[in-house]
């Protein structure tokens, strides 16, 4: 989820793992050997293409469910869980655009879709992926203010509030990062480095903008969802320490029972937030050094096929976001249940009902 092959100079993912060896037979040029080299190429098109189209069906199919859920649920439709709405509604044009039109690009090395559906495909690219990563920071310091401020978070639910300004705010925030420098930044260097038939950004070799920009896109978000992750866990830990205690005075009325249910269900949300921070670390971290030292050395020093590599963790990113987040929810679990599962659905309803 980013924006794709920066620099095509050298090979493609697959070009490069393999062609060196086509080009390294014998002299004596045994047909057999040729062949045999040409057909592990072809294999290793197909093993990739497949793996390409899967994960996009994957990313599509998955955050298309979350979405579905809260469409008919009506019971989904709580101010936080707006959030989970726009985060998969980034995802989903992931693996609905941004993927499926840049496996040919991957496979040939070569763009043919024209020079404009390129700029459309960079600056849909760089919008959904930077929104997907704002998403998890908004979402993250909403069960921050969930857990450490429960009653003011709670006044705040019943108010007037809206979740649409927060969820617009992080649309717009996503565009002014890149697309601006994807649209104009030709226009104000007087020139293109960009070839017929490639497609990247213009800016991949500006050290400075990408140091800056990545800085508000990763370096920012993973420090703050890091720093609420912690804070919910000092939060929960306290809690343990103190046992039921409300406003500062022993509970001596609350149920032991509920006072654990609680104090689970909390706990859950904190170790599904420490889970969100390592995935969201592992896949966008590669990626973002890379291209950060890429730029500083205008790409001869990092392999072409390491740094695809690194870009598609980010989409991967896009298809583990609906099982990291909504499925850490009850409320969106038993939704999933009742759309692929109507039967089991219907026994489970009725032996209890979960809450929000």
């Amino acid at each position: 989820m980013r924006v794709p092959l920066e620099v095509h100079s050298q090979a493609p993912l697959s070009t490069a793992l393999v062609r060196p060896h086509l080009e390294t037979v014998s002299s004596s040029g045994l047909p057999s050997t040729r062949g045999m080299w040409s057909w592990a190429w072809n294999i290793l098109l197909v093993l990739l293409a497949v793996l390409m189209v899967l994960l996009a069906l994957v990313t599509i199919l998955g955050n298309a469910l979350v979405i579905l859920a809260f469409i008919l649920d009506r019971n989904l439709r709580h101010r936080s869980n707006y959030f989970f709405l726009n985060l998969a509604i980034s995802d989903f044009a992931v693996g609905a655009f941004c993927i499926p039109l840049y496996i040919p690009y991957g496979l040939t090395g070569k763009w043919h879709l024209g020079r404009s559906l390129c700029k459309l495909w960079l600056v849909m690219d760089y919008l959904l992926c930077t929104a997907s990563v704002f998403n998890i920071v908004l979402i993250s310091y909403d069960r921050f203010l969930s857990v450490t401020k429960a009653v003011s978070y709670r006044v705040q639910q019943g108010a007037a509030s809206s979740p649409v300004v927060k969820m617009a705010a992080i649309w717009v925030l996503a565009f002014l990062l890149y697309c601006p420098a994807v649209l104009f930044w030709e226009h104000v260097a007087g020139c293109s480095v960009v070839a017929e038939d490639e497609c990247y950004a213009e800016f991949f070799s500006n050290w400075y903008f990408l140091l800056c920009a990545s800085t508000v896109e990763f370096f920012v978000p993973l420090v703050s969802v890091t720093y609420f992750n912690v804070h919910i866990f000092r939060d929960i830990q306290k809690r343990q320490r103190r046992g039921s205690v409300s406003d500062g005075e022993p509970a001596k009325s609350s149920s032991p029972t509920r006072t654990n249910s609680i104090t689970l269900k909390n706990d859950k949300i904190a170790k599904s937030l420490a889970i969100i921070v390592c995935i969201f670390a592992i896949c966008w971290a590669p990626y973002t050094l890379l291209m950060i030292i890429r730029g500083a050395c205008q790409g001869t020093c990092v392999h072409n096929s390491l740094y695809e590599i690194t870009f598609w963790l980010l989409w991967l990113n896009s298809s583990l976001n609906p099982f990291l987040y909504p499925l850490c929810h009850m409320r969106f679990r038993m939704a999933f249940v009742k759309i692929l599962c109507p039967q089991k659905f219907a026994t489970l309803r009725s032996g209890n009902t979960p809450s929000s």
